[in-house]
């Protein structure tokens, strides 16, 4: 097998894991606490990664550098992870991957309104027109088979979780710190574990972990290995050997697998109308994520002058 069959296989791979990882958080919280399951397995996870690292040789953080990771981990383990994990327990894991693939599009307008430096012409707004109209498909659709109050709750906190990943990125590719990025995500694994077990604690949240059952060690187990391990080796892979707008294809993939194995083992409704609707977010994703990459070609090449 050549070096771009490999990236390529890890490109499907990251595809499907990170898919599956949707349904599979939504079964971890179908009988135990969603903020007490984020906070495990972050931590577990968080573990691995900082411990490996610090097994090679890489130093503890600087007080500065533990500063900065403990802001981060708020936005993008905490708020991002955690709620999109409390997300799953109300709303069909399809929805929840759908509402966070919309990143690229807050992003967007975060951008416009309080940095002035993202130009939002015909091409972009219709994909943000799109991506907006596709997911309101989808929305009334589960509505529509969703009788619980809850429900609301759901994608109130998957929107804020969508929300805080596209702060978090914009902050990132801001200011970043002389730290390498995946021992940077292990610790703040650890640190939005904390975060999320004391915020369980207050909240009523937190069970014995004896009373966790076994499809839920067993979904923490795959979000894990799988989820955070695996397929993060996998995107780096591809990454690595492929091109970008390549291996970002797998950011439109996660929600169709999502929405198909959700229905195939969660029982989730899968309507014409939640298949037309999710085509429709991803093409408007697509299209915003086309014109992001147009935007910083000609910036980077000072010919950004007009962009559509």
């Amino acid at each position: 097998m050549t070096t771009k069959q490999k990236a390529y296989l890890a490109l499907s791979v990251t595809s499907v894991v990170w898919g599956t990882s949707w349904v599979a958080s939504r079964y971890a919280v179908q009988n135990a606490p969603a903020l007490q399951v984020s906070a495990t397995r972050q931590l577990i996870a968080g573990t691995l990664f900082a411990g490996f690292f610090l097994l090679k040789g890489e130093k503890l953080p600087s007080l500065k550098q533990m500063v900065w990771l403990a802001g981060m981990s708020v936005l993008l383990f905490v708020f991002a992870n955690g709620l999109a994990t409390v997300g799953v327990k109300y709303i069909s894991s399809g929805l929840a991957a759908l509402i966070a693939a919309l990143y690229p599009l807050s992003v967007v307008i975060i951008e416009k309104i309080f940095f002035k430096n993202t130009r939002i012409g015909l091409f972009t707004f219709i994909g943000i027109l799109l991506g907006i109209s596709g997911i309101a498909i989808v929305f009334y659709d589960n509505a529509f088979h969703n009788q619980s109050p809850n429900y609301w709750i759901g994608i109130l906190v998957s929107v804020i979780a969508m929300l805080s990943w596209s702060v978090g990125t914009i902050i990132i590719a801001r200011k970043q710190i002389n730290i390498n990025p995946y021992y940077a995500i292990g610790w703040e694994m650890i640190f939005a574990s904390l975060i999320l077990f004391m915020t369980a604690g207050v909240t009523n949240n937190l069970i014995p972990f004896s009373q966790f059952p076994a499809q839920t060690w067993y979904a923490i187990a795959y979000l894990v290995v799988m989820g955070s391990l695996i397929a993060v080796v996998a995107f780096l892979y591809t990454m690595k050997h492929l091109e970008a707008s390549v291996a970002a294809l797998y950011a439109y993939v996660n929600p169709i697998v999502a929405i198909v194995i959700g229905s195939y083992l969660v029982h989730e409704p899968l309507t014409k109308e939640i298949v037309v609707g999710s085509i429709i977010t991803i093409i408007g994703v697509y299209m915003v994520n086309q014109s992001l990459k147009k935007q910083k070609a000609l910036k980077q090449s000072g010919l950004d002058k007009k962009t559509p």
